[in-house]
């Protein structure tokens, strides 16, 4: 009978990281470019022409909003966590998670700033360079904001879906 620590740590335990395999990752792809995309650009603001995602909307609730929006991002990161990515892309994960969770807890301006830092498109911005680097295919260039990785120029960042 397997103990409580195989279950949650071992070889397919719930913290486990998977072994690569094309199938798998793209599956983890697809599911967190979904989440983040939700997050962080699902809706368009119709007079001002940007999208805003769930995770901007999420913080008109007081504190609990911040704390789903927040624990969403924690999702995305620790999955990449189990598929392998390496501490130093962790690292800057948490990062993104930081300013973002900094940036939200601010009450007005922070709503507005959370509308344009957009943490989660990052971080799968960032898995997905990692898996194309760790498949051989790794791109010179982040992807352009037309393929869902966000920027921030001081200018409207505009993702369309």
């Amino acid at each position: 009978m397997p103990t409580v620590q195989d279950m949650m740590f071992g070889q397919k335990g719930f913290f486990a990281r998977q072994e690569p395999s094309a199938e798998s990752d793209a599956a983890a792809i697809a599911r967190l470019d979904r989440l983040s995309i939700f997050l962080d650009s699902a809706f368009r603001v119709p007079i001002i022409g940007t999208r805003i995602g769930a995770d901007a909307l999420l913080n008109f609730i007081p504190g609990a909003g911040l704390i789903v929006a927040k624990s969403l991002t924690a999702y995305i990161i620790w999955e990449a966590h189990r598929l392998g990515v390496p501490k130093r892309v962790l690292g800057r994960m948490l990062a993104n998670l930081g300013i973002d969770f900094g940036i939200s807890i601010v009450p007005l301006a922070g709503w507005v700033g959370d509308a344009f830092f957009r943490a989660n498109l990052r971080n799968v911005a960032l898995l997905k360079a990692h898996l194309h680097e760790r498949a051989g295919t790794h791109r010179a260039k982040p992807a352009s904001p037309q393929h869902g990785a966000p920027i921030i120029d001081g200018d409207w960042v505009r993702n369309p879906a």
